[in-house]
């Protein structure tokens, strides 16, 4: 399945303060992905973090097993946790399951679309393909935007990040 959406096809979206589109709404079959966005990174960055909330409106579990982009060697799923006060990061190997009627969110601090070995920055204001690959919907095609980047005090990584 392919799901392109430009900013004026957005729904729901949300704009920065200049203008440009920082989330972005799509439906896949009975999954209806909300808030995603990628995150703008510092120059030589390898590494970039992408956000979004599932909402599995259908009858029967999927889960999120993975995913690619051309901008990134490597895409996974992850979730962060603390461990005896010390915020670890580890990939969900066997992906991030969505109950029938149940909402993921992937954000700062959680579950996160972790993007590794990138080819160049992530500018605040670009439009970034991901294809995210569910067990059961299959392949979805985003066209998601870069939202501004604000560093943190936890791994890069912060509650408050959007």
């Amino acid at each position: 399945m392919t799901i392109a959406a430009i900013a004026g096809d957005m729904k729901h979206g949300e704009h920065a303060a200049n203008g440009h589109q920082t989330t972005a709404s799509f439906t896949a079959g009975k999954l209806e992905i909300t808030d995603a966005r990628l995150r703008a990174t510092p120059p030589n960055a390898k590494v970039a973090a992408g956000y979004l909330t599932v909402r599995n409106e259908g009858d029967e579990a999927d889960r999120i097993i993975g995913g690619s982009a051309p901008f990134a060697e490597k895409v996974e799923i992850h979730e962060m946790t603390v461990e005896d006060g010390v915020m670890k990061m580890r990939p969900l190997v066997d992906g991030l399951p969505i109950a029938p009627g149940e909402t993921v969110e992937l954000k700062p601090g959680s579950y996160h679309i972790m993007l590794m070995d990138l080819e160049g920055a992530l500018k605040e204001g670009e439009t970034r393909p991901l294809t995210i690959e569910f067990e059961k919907a299959g392949a979805v095609s985003l066209e998601l935007p870069v939202a501004p980047f604000r560093p943190s005090h936890q791994m890069g990584h912060s509650d408050k990040e959007g």
